[in-house]
């Protein structure tokens, strides 16, 4: 069937491997929940849109019409939903696009999940806090800065209004396997570390918690193999790494992971003015997934950055070329 891409063999005495959509499977998550289903034997559909490629289906996620049909003719019994616009500097400018993916789409995908029975898995974030009083709770109250994050919150309010047995996974920066390094704010990082020749300044202000996209797609799978199973994983949890570092300290762990020189990076201590406001510490209390069993064991950020970023080194690029 087009767009199916089988991740198991059936096997006779288990019954039919369970099915899972993946929306935004193009993209930096999208991707890793898509591979961490399809090796744990799941039958993977995964939805794209400006870059679906073979084997995705291609749904404008904006289309009532498209998703409902989507979901009528693939009948998934989990749906992962990672796609967004999740750069809160493009949401200030384009706010109208970015509300229709994270808040309109959310609401039918939630919707259409109830109708069909499917549990519901929908991607937020820890910008739905001030970050003035870390770390936060489930519980604790939200108060978005930025309209990225009072669009993910509304996400949120959609799918527990109309799927009251979804999940709700709140995550910090992601970073993982890149197409290009600028498509995660921990992974463009690598740009300002190769400028050695000319002095950069990077905030050593906000504390942020980057998270390898490989250990939410684990929890991912996780709470929806739990939650098919018991009915009362259900509301709000959050997933995150635990090492604690600001942009400045991020480039220089690249650096030394890389054996690069540092000390053209400047640590910028002064929160300037921005466009786009930013918390100042999001952090984010992972107890509950912890309590239940749910969690996984955060890479070492060392380790997954340099999986990441390997890659991009002049030495890889330059083996592609003289031995593919």
């Amino acid at each position: 069937m087009p767009g199916f891409d089988v991740g198991g063999s059936e096997d006779e005495a288990m019954g039919p491997a369970p099915k899972v959509l993946v929306t935004g499977a193009t993209g930096l998550l999208g991707r890793a929940v898509y591979k961490e289903f399809q090796n744990s034997g799941w039958l993977v559909i995964g939805t794209g849109y400006r870059r679906a490629r073979p084997r995705l289906l291609r749904c404008d996620l904006t289309d009532e019409d498209a998703i409902r049909g989507l979901l009528q003719e693939y009948k998934p019994d989990v749906i992962v939903h990672c796609a967004a616009e999740r750069r809160p500097d493009i949401v200030e400018r384009h706010t109208e696009a970015a509300v229709n993916l994270n808040v309109h789409a959310t609401s039918t995908l939630a919707k259409e999940a109830a109708a069909c029975g499917a549990f519901f898995l929908y991607i937020s974030t820890d910008y739905v806090f001030d970050g003035r009083n870390p770390p936060y709770g489930e519980d604790d109250s939200p108060n978005p800065l930025n309209v990225y994050g009072r669009s993910k919150l509304e996400g949120e309010r959609e799918t527990l209004r109309h799927c009251p047995g979804a999940v709700v996974l709140r995550v910090p920066v992601l970073f993982g396997e890149v197409e290009s390094v600028s498509e995660s704010a921990v992974t463009s990082l690598w740009l300002k570390v190769q400028e050695a020749t000319e002095s950069c300044t990077l905030d050593h202000c906000q504390q942020r918690f980057p998270t390898d996209t490989r250990d939410v797609a684990a929890v991912c799978r996780k709470l929806s193999e739990r939650a098919r199973q018991d009915p009362s994983i259900r509301g709000i949890f959050h997933f995150s790494a635990k090492e604690q570092m600001t942009k400045y300290e991020m480039a220089i762990a690249i650096a030394q992971a890389f054996n690069l020189p540092s000390n053209h990076l400047i640590p910028l201590t002064e929160q300037l003015a921005a466009s786009t406001l930013r918390p100042i510490n999001s952090q984010l209390n992972c107890s509950r997934l912890e309590l239940l069993n749910l969690s996984v064991e955060p890479r070492p950020f060392t380790a997954a950055i340099t999986d990441c970023l390997w890659p991009f080194t002049p030495d890889k690029r330059w083996r592609q070329t003289v031995f593919h």
